[in-house]
């Protein structure tokens, strides 16, 4: 059974995405943090590491992009998953007995128009898994959680109304994470890889016309801490002719002091 390391717990976004990515037959294990993936997929005590790097609305997760750059991680596939928050109470309450909801500030500020309506107290907590977990255990017959159906599902509680964030088309990307084995997919079509360019007029103009036989997807600077104002740019390209792919890496490394590359794999097939 693979090992699937999380950050959060159980009935989490993190695990919902790892379960549609893997299937049910694997064992996942719960981490505070990002880096605490991390650690547990370098030291063998999970087999894969599932990670948000993006969310569609937030945008990217900068601090993540440094936890791959320090960790001897490859990346070895990506998924994306939308994200619904539901209101969700013990079987028997009804709206009315409803005086306070509990959840992660995110979660919160995602259904703040449906919250707004309602003027109930707002609670913020850890993790809005956690929030489901503490109703149904200490029986609160006047609150009510903000998570997902699958913490619903786990919990024993009652989806009293799904689908209250604002903004419907809501999605994050996760990446799926395991030790660096320089092996890759048959069938990829997607990398993600890093470059640094020197501190000088016109650098990164010319890293980036050498990638005009691929379509990149994303580029995103992140600060190198030890260089103060200067930094890496991580790109996600697409891949239709893996010569190309080839002929691209060898002439951004004519143009680059730096590059890594974190993995090639197969493209998500539910991207939006």
């Amino acid at each position: 059974m693979k090992r699937v390391a999380i950050q959060g717990y159980d009935g989490c976004f993190h695990q919902i995405a790892a379960y549609d990515y893997f299937g049910r037959d694997i064992s996942t294990l719960p981490c505070d943090t990002f880096r605490q993936v991390a650690q547990k997929v370098c030291s063998g005590e999970a087999d894969y590491g599932v990670m948000a790097i993006e969310n569609s609305i937030a945008g990217s997760i900068i601090a993540n992009y440094s936890i791959l750059q320090d960790a001897d991680l490859q990346v070895a596939g990506e998924y994306y998953l939308p994200i619904e928050q539901n209101l969700m109470v013990l079987p028997d309450v009804e709206m009315e007995d409803i005086e306070e909801v509990q959840s992660h500030p995110m979660a919160l500020l995602q259904c703040v128009e449906y919250l707004d309506a309602k003027g109930w107290r707002l609670v913020e907590t850890e993790d809005t898994a956690l929030s489901a977990k503490h109703i149904a255990e200490n029986g609160l017959r006047h609150s009510a959680a903000i998570a997902s159906r699958l913490a619903a599902e786990m919990f024993g509680l009652k989806i009293i109304a799904p689908a209250i964030n604002t903004v419907k088309n809501n999605y994050t990307r996760f990446m799926i994470l395991k030790r660096y084995d320089h092996r890759y997919s048959a069938d990829a079509n997607k990398a993600s890889l890093y470059f640094k360019t020197d501190h000088k007029q016109g650098s990164l103009l010319r890293a980036l016309q050498t990638m005009e036989r691929v379509n990149m997807s994303k580029l995103q600077s992140y600060p190198i801490p030890s260089e103060p104002w200067h930094y890496l740019f991580h790109v996600d390209m697409e891949i239709d002719c893996f010569d190309d792919y080839i002929r691209t890496l060898d002439a951004l490394q004519t143009v680059t002091s730096g590059i890594h590359v974190y993995g090639v794999y197969r493209k998500s097939e539910n991207t939006y």
